[in-house]
């Protein structure tokens, strides 16, 4: 999707009360745009997220509530680790951390410059958003150190047992993935099933994400996201 192109909206939301339209109402088109309004606040974003509706929008518009179909999703059970990245994980060159510095995750996510877009949708107040849900318990990141310097990384939600992933970035080869397959081995020793990649893209598809339709994809998200899982803070170093 492009946050550029002309829009038509279906639905707009206003602050008050915390609503979505349902989701089998989103457009016709893959990226399927339910909504515009509302407001960045942890009580939207998580609503939103337990839904399977995130936001995704540019400098220029008000918020966009989007709901894809079909959805991209990684299992914990069919991740793909290719024999390079096995061999590069087991050389241990990388020092992986949880929740260390959310911030500078964050930040370096929407610094990053990647090739199919201009600019960044993770704006001044959609970092600031995320933060403050960091802040919660209920948002996640993922460090990956060279000594000292970070070089990769990636953050995301978690509601019950669901992880949605939001952005990543790698400043050094394969960090990200690195980062990446940690998360997901240790998903996994907690019980969760599925992680939420949005939109297909060939970077997760070469690590086990594929498409689910939408009715699929929720029914997951009833199952999962009820699970007991209490938000807190991943202090973890591996």
């Amino acid at each position: 999707m492009s946050a550029n192109q002309p829009i038509t909206v279906p639905f707009w939301l206003d602050e008050s009360p915390v609503m979505f339209p349902p989701t089998e109402l989103a457009m016709t088109d893959p990226d399927g745009l339910l909504a515009m309004g509302g407001a960045l606040t942890p009580e939207w974003l998580l609503c939103a997220y337990s839904q399977g509706i995130f936001p995704w929008f540019n400098e220029e518009s008000d918020i966009m509530w989007w709901s894809p179909n079909p959805r991209s999703v990684v299992f914990v059970d069919n991740l793909k680790v290719s024999k390079s990245l096995a061999k590069l994980i087991r050389q241990q060159k990388f020092t992986i951390t949880f929740d260390k510095d959310f911030p500078a995750v964050i930040q370096a996510c929407a610094n990053i410059k990647r090739q199919e877009e201009e600019g960044t949708w993770i704006l001044d107040d959609m970092q600031q958003a995320y933060i403050e849900l960091h802040e919660q318990g209920h948002a996640h990141s993922v460090e990956v150190w060279l000594k000292d310097k970070l070089v990769g990384g990636l953050y995301g939600v978690a509601i019950g047992k669901v992880f949605f992933g939001e952005s990543m970035f790698t400043k050094t080869s394969n960090a990200s993935k690195v980062g990446f397959v940690h998360l997901v081995e240790q998903l996994k020793v907690w019980g969760f099933n599925m992680i939420d990649a949005q939109i297909e893209s060939e970077h997760l598809n070469s690590l086990g994400a594929h498409l689910i339709n939408r009715a699929e994809f929720e029914k997951g998200l009833e199952e999962d996201t009820l699970k007991d899982f209490p938000p807190k803070k991943w202090t973890l170093e591996l």
